[in-house]
């Protein structure tokens, strides 16, 4: 394993690409988030038009806070920083998916790698 920081690199999308995203009457898309190394799905958060391009831009993933009403680069704040590695929208257009490189302890606000830690069911 490599010590080196991972490196930001950015996405170029078409006009085209770019135009087939569907957003919703509240001008957002869900986006997912998916780590490179295992495939595991690490969260799910909301994109306008503005953080798309701000992430494909990037090389980070980058959000709209539908709380707070104002972007966030994921991990300023905590370190957990995400680099995307691949980015797809689904056939639809109205389902993002970011493959990233996560840095840090993961993306859960909670401390855990995946938001997705809590099963129904016994498990």
């Amino acid at each position: 394993m490599s010590s080196a920081e991972p490196v930001s690199t950015p996405i170029v999308a078409t006009s085209e690409q770019l135009a087939a995203v569907t957003f919703g009457a509240d001008g957002l898309v869900p986006a997912i988030v998916q780590e490179q190394s295992t495939g595991q799905v690490l969260m799910m958060a909301w994109m306008n038009a503005e953080s798309l391009q701000r992430t494909l831009e990037t090389g980070r993933t980058w959000f709209w806070s539908r709380s707070r009403q104002e972007y966030w680069c994921k991990g300023e704040t905590s370190g957990d920083r995400q680099y995307i590695r691949e980015a797809y929208f689904d056939c639809d257009g109205d389902t993002l998916l970011f493959v990233v490189e996560q840095e840090g302890r993961g993306a859960c606000h909670t401390g855990n790698r995946s938001c997705f830690f809590t099963a129904f069911g016994e498990a």
